[in-house]
């Protein structure tokens, strides 16, 4: 007790300058610094290079097996959809952030700082279910998933693990006793696109050649970094240290998210764009 009492005056005095006007400066600034690596990977990404297929796959009979055994014989096929071209992918999760940031810092400025004194921060969990949802599924083509019903569900995932965080965050206003229950759950359906991304790069590494090294780096790097988020949560309802200051949970998040998104950007474009 006596450790924790020393503790938290210091946490206190080295937060206190964590203000609304500082936060809203650190958003415009990652506004424009994602805007403009958007707009770099679309200018120097090379227009042959980061083309991945994305197709669907489905049961219908097998002609020739069929006239062989005298009776209806199906077999899996796949079809092409659409070409998917991973410069725009990547452009598309640094403007999404972008956008985001632009926005609370000026029009949804008021709604922005009202959430944040109550604990809560629903623009984040939105920005996080459609750039992450993004990005996860840009990893996921990366590791050889391209058949469209997997993306969907993998973006899905994500989309649902970050209105969990939300849930968090709404349940557990003016509350004593820190409701866990959103929290694990989001951990499960947080865990899962990874999981299914693994598994592709497995088979892929089993039974091909296996994908190439970068994709390893973005993997791995990406996991810890996401880690992070869950990480920083998780700190902030037990309120350790810095954490007892929620101001102080949310720069973090604005700093994990750039960096994540940065990182993850450009990994992909040294790796396969340029």
């Amino acid at each position: 007790m006596a450790r924790a009492s020393k503790t938290k005056p210091a946490a206190k005095k080295q937060t206190k300058n964590i203000t609304f006007g500082r936060l809203r400066r650190y958003n415009f600034m990652a506004a424009a610094l994602l805007a403009v690596q958007g707009v770099l990977v679309l200018v120097l990404s090379s227009p042959q290079k980061g083309v991945r297929p994305i197709g669907a796959f489905f049961v219908t009979k097998d002609n020739l097996a069929s006239n062989a055994a005298g009776h209806q014989v199906t077999a899996t096929a796949s079809q092409h959809l659409f070409d998917v071209n991973l410069a725009c992918v990547v452009a598309a999760f640094f403007f999404i952030s972008a956008l985001v940031r632009l926005l609370i810092a000026t029009w949804r400025r008021k709604t922005y700082e009202s959430d944040l004194g109550r604990g809560i921060n629903r623009a984040r969990w939105i920005e996080y279910a459609f750039a992450a949802g993004t990005m996860l599924a840009a990893i996921a083509i990366l590791g050889g998933v391209l058949d469209i019903a997997s993306l969907a569900m993998i973006f899905v995932l994500v989309v649902v693990t970050s209105l969990l965080g939300m849930a968090m965050e709404l349940r557990n206003q003016n509350e004593k006793r820190v409701d866990w229950a959103s929290y694990n759950i989001g951990l499960l359906t947080g865990v899962t696109p990874w999981a299914i991304t693994l598994l592709y790069i497995w088979i892929s590494h089993v039974y091909g050649s296996g994908v190439p090294g970068f994709v390893y780096w973005i993997y791995f790097s990406l996991l810890v970094l996401f880690v992070g988020f869950a990480l920083n949560m998780n700190f902030q309802y037990k309120k350790l240290g810095f954490w007892g200051n929620y101001l102080y949970g949310e720069r973090v998040y604005i700093l994990l998210s750039f960096i994540t998104i940065t990182v993850l950007g450009w990994q992909i474009f040294f790796g396969t764009l340029k």
